[in-house]
């Protein structure tokens, strides 16, 4: 089951646009910087903030989340999904309170470059979630880290995590995205998370 309680797909595409100005080496003055800077934040009112987690809905993710990695491959072990799964729904719900994510996705980013909250950036929950998953040293899984959005017209990169069998590609694997609802987990097969282009980081790097 894919968690989608958080919808901000009608923003998202601006702010990727408009994050493009808080690079300090953009030509536009600071004036209009700063203005761009608060429109997601005038946004935010038209955009529900993350939506607090109950344990019996915690629960029944974990649940959901441990059969579809099981679901990966014939090997996979039990354990190893299970204990996956409670990490990938359970984490984020952590980094949400260490990153003080109290708004959109957009929004708690404008934060971020703005310097009012310390991490919260796409790349930022991606990083912490393979960090923590990785300390596991699970043998019948595999993680990697995918970017969507490469090369789009008016779009910046978005980063994640995905989990595969152990052996299999990414392609075959879970997206496991945290940033997209806020710290609630959004996960679903790579090839039907049609939302993003996933493509295999060390790719998108190397044709740059």
């Amino acid at each position: 089951m894919r968690i989608t309680r958080l919808s901000v797909d009608p923003v998202i595409r601006l702010g990727d646009h408009l994050r493009n100005v808080l690079d300090p080496r953009c030509a536009m003055p600071k004036l209009f910087r700063v203005l761009f800077l608060l429109i997601p934040l005038a946004l935010a009112a038209c955009v529900a903030p993350p939506v607090a987690t109950d344990a019996v809905s915690t629960r029944s993710e974990i649940a959901q989340l441990t059969h579809a990695i099981r679901a990966l491959g014939p090997d996979v072990d039990p354990a190893e999904a299970a204990r996956a799964a409670e990490i990938a729904i359970t984490y984020p719900l952590q980094l949400r309170r260490q990153y003080g994510v109290t708004d959109p996705p957009l929004v708690h980013n404008t934060k971020v470059n703005m310097g009012l909250r310390p991490r919260g950036l796409c790349w930022h929950w991606a990083e912490d979630m393979e960090r923590r998953l990785a300390s596991e040293n699970f043998r019948t899984l595999t993680l990697h880290r995918a970017i969507g959005n490469a090369g789009r017209a008016l779009r910046i990169d978005h980063s994640t995590v995905v989990v595969s069998a152990n052996g299999d590609v990414m392609e075959q694997g879970l997206v496991l995205d945290p940033w997209r609802n806020g710290g609630d987990l959004f996960w679903a097969p790579v090839v039907e998370d049609t939302r993003y282009g996933w493509e295999r980081r060390g790719v998108v790097h190397a044709r740059r």
